[in-house]
């Protein structure tokens, strides 16, 4: 009898750790999930800007066509990804179109001066901080759930249950160059 209380305690004591690492994986998904959503809606938010900063710079450089093109493509590209990878991708696509356009205003001094064109990049350059805050908040929670996923004993529990990894959200410049400190020189 003292055998199957013994045998019945150990049966209970590895459910209650399997119930208990099974749900510590799921907040940490969750988490991401909500780190994602976060991004989604500054992106969201970019995106929505861009068109309307096409028309403001059109109405002053009509002949830069394929500058304007190429932001155009890149809006519609990122709006189309679905995966991390891609979406990343596709941003980084956007925001080197985006620096092509304000590097193209500054050929343009009526441009540079136009209320709309102003408030329009302040509120992109609100809406990248926002971004930028926003991936260090979901990569922060790609890395925990990853490394939750990955130590032992969920990570016998994390395939069997569908727990599979996360990818980051890289900015543009990428970690590498990330990690480069600037070069200062005062000659």
């Amino acid at each position: 009898m003292t055998g199957l209380f013994v045998i019945l305690g150990i049966v209970v004591a590895l459910l209650v750790l399997i119930i208990g690492i099974y749900n510590r994986l799921v907040a940490l998904r969750q988490t991401c999930n909500q780190a994602w959503s976060d991004i989604e809606v500054q992106l969201k938010q970019r995106q929505d800007l861009v068109p309307n900063l096409v028309k403001v710079v059109k109405g002053y450089a009509k002949h830069e066509k394929s500058t304007l093109k190429e932001v155009v493509d890149a809006r519609n590209a990122a709006v189309a990804a679905k995966s991390v990878g891609d979406t990343a991708a596709s941003e980084n696509m956007l925001s080197q179109a985006i620096g092509k356009l304000f590097a193209l205003a500054e050929a343009y001094p009526d441009l540079k001066a136009n209320t709309n064109f102003l408030q329009l990049q302040d509120e992109l350059s609100d809406v990248e901080n926002k971004i930028s805050a926003s991936r260090r908040f979901y990569n922060n929670a790609t890395q925990e759930y990853n490394t939750g996923r990955e130590q032992f004993p969920a990570n016998m529990l994390a395939g069997p249950f569908n727990f599979g990894p996360r990818d980051f959200f890289e900015s543009a410049e990428g970690r590498e160059t990330l990690e480069i400190a600037p070069d200062v020189s005062f000659d």
